[in-house]
């Protein structure tokens, strides 16, 4: 079992690899269709997305964080 204390890091990770499976379908679907080579397309698309969206979490969580702790309620 994984230590507690990389809870937050190992839920950037899975979170970001779910929102870029979902969005590199989604987008590759929209732009070029469910056609012949659809996976191909999807999986080089997840593969360029996949990163992006790991360093964006790594990057905007430590200013996320304070902004939602000021405008959510603390009862």
């Amino acid at each position: 079992m994984i230590s507690k204390k990389y809870s937050q890091t190992l839920f950037m990770i899975f979170m970001s690899f779910g929102m870029s499976v979902i969005m590199s379908g989604v987008v590759t679907a929209v732009n070029t269709g469910i056609a012949d080579g659809f996976l191909e397309r999807y999986f080089n698309s997840w593969l360029f997305a996949f990163p992006i969206a790991l360093i964006s979490a790594f990057t905007m969580a430590p200013i996320m964080r304070p902004l939602v702790n000021k405008i959510a309620s603390k009862d």
